[in-house]
This record gives structure tokens, C-alpha cells and sequence, in this order.
């Protein structure tokens, strides 16, 4: 295994980790709606803690081989607020491009009103903002903007400095990353706001900042105005 091969697993496994249980459940939802399994739809719901930790642990194992995530970046204090108000600028941007022909499919979003145990509400729920508060944007910003990003430039991304610049690279991560999600124009919107900054930063941990604050916003709009699909 090359050099690169390796800088490349602390980066793309976690990501793919998560994609692979996103597939598992629309595999799920596909056998169901052929009738060939019976399940409630909301019982799908009890895969996102397995996800969440499994993703969670498998970027414990492997952060301490990702040396840009530095805290020490976020002690320049002017650059923190412009990932703050970065991430807040997103959210509001997010939940106004909800448009029909920005959707790819149908939003399954997570609606945990549909579990009747109290108990078991609120702990998904919980479950679900810390996933989209830590884990996510740790482990996307890992995969996008600190190996994506640069192995498009380089397939020996190693060589390519954190936060350099070209067109094609910046075009095709802002389109991919928009494809990732359902409302993908809102997703090309927050690729593009997450490229600039890291662009003016030059920090993972900058970005992963900004991409929390978006999730927290969206998270607590969800909660507390019931739109379940932003989710």
C-alpha cells in the first residue's frame, strides 16, 4: 500500500461507512415497497444510532492520522466568527431552498413524533443532533474538503496544501457534494460557502466549525417548527 493509499483511509472510510448504511436503508425501504419484507417506516429510525456510532468510533480510531485537524486553528478569533456567521448564512439559505425542482426524490427526513414511546423520542432525537452536530461534519469535511478536493487535483493529494485553489476541483466538489443531499441546489449552495471558506482559511477544523453551526441552526429550526423533512 502506498503512502497515499494510507493518508487516504482516515478520510474516505469513515464517509463510506456512512454512505453504505444510507444504502442499506434505501435497499430496505425498496424490499418493503416491493412487499417482499414488512416493516413500519419509522422503524428504519433505530438504524441511525448504529450508523452514528459506528462512524463515531471509526473516526476516533482514526483522527489522530489527520494532522489538520487542528485545534489551534480556531484561536484566531476574526476567522472563527467568519465560520460562525459562515454556517449561520448557510442554515438561512438551507431551509429557503426547499424548492420542488431543487429536490432529488423525495426527502425521507426523520420525524421522531412517530414513535410512540416518550422515552424513545426524545432519545433519537438527541441522537440525531449530536450525529448532525459532531460526527457528520467531521467526518464530510474529512472526505470533501480536506481529500476529495485535493485528490482531484492530485491523485497524491498529500502533495497538494490544504485550502489551495483551482477551478476544476472547486466546480466538481461543490457539484458533488450538492448531489450528496436531497435538496441538492442547497447542498451546491453550502459546497460552494464551504469551499470559499476554506479557501480564506486554509483549516479543516475552520470549515467543520461552520458545518456544525449549520446543522445546530437546522437542527433546532427542525425541532421546534416541526419541519421534519429538513432532516
Amino acid at each position: 500500500m502506498s503512502s497515499m493509499e494510507r493518508a487516504a483511509i482516515p478520510r474516505t472510510v469513515p464517509f463510506a461507512l456512512y454512505m453504505t448504511f444510507i444504502g442499506l436503508e434505501e435497499l430496505l425501504r425498496l424490499l418493503a415497497g416491493q412487499g417482499i419484507i414488512s416493516f413500519s417506516a419509522h422503524s428504519l429510525y433505530y438504524l441511525y444510532p448504529l450508523k452514528t456510532l459506528s462512524v463515531a468510533a471509526v473516526l476516533l480510531l482514526f483522527i489522530p492520522r489527520c494532522r489538520e485537524i487542528t485545534p489551534r486553528d480556531l484561536s484566531n478569533f476574526g476567522r472563527t466568527t467568519v465560520s460562525i456567521l459562515v454556517g449561520l448564512t448557510v442554515f438561512i439559505l438551507w431551509i429557503n431552498m426547499d424548492w420542488q425542482f431543487g429536490t432529488i426524490g423525495k426527502p425521507q427526513g426523520f420525524n421522531p413524533t412517530l414513535l410512540s414511546d416518550g422515552f424513545s423520542r426524545n432519545a433519537m432525537t438527541l441522537v440525531r443532533l449530536v450525529g448532525a452536530v459532531i460526527v457528520v461534519p467531521v467526518m464530510e469535511e474529512l472526505f470533501w474538503r480536506s481529500f476529495l478536493i485535493r485528490y482531484i487535483i492530485d491523485h497524491d493529494f498529500t502533495k497538494v496544501t490544504i485550502g489551495r485553489f483551482t477551478c476544476l476541483s472547486f466546480l466538481i466538489s461543490t457539484a458533488l457534494f450538492g448531489m450528496e443531499h436531497n435538496f441538492f441546489l442547497a447542498g451546491m449552495m453550502a459546497g460552494v460557502a464551504y469551499n470559499l471558506l476554506l479557501y480564506y482559511t486554509r483549516s479543516i477544523s475552520q470549515c467543520i466549525v461552520a458545518h456544525a453551526v449549520t446543522n445546530l441552526a437546522l437542527g433546532i429550526y427542525v425541532i421546534n417548527t416541526g419541519k421534519w423533512y429538513f432532516w
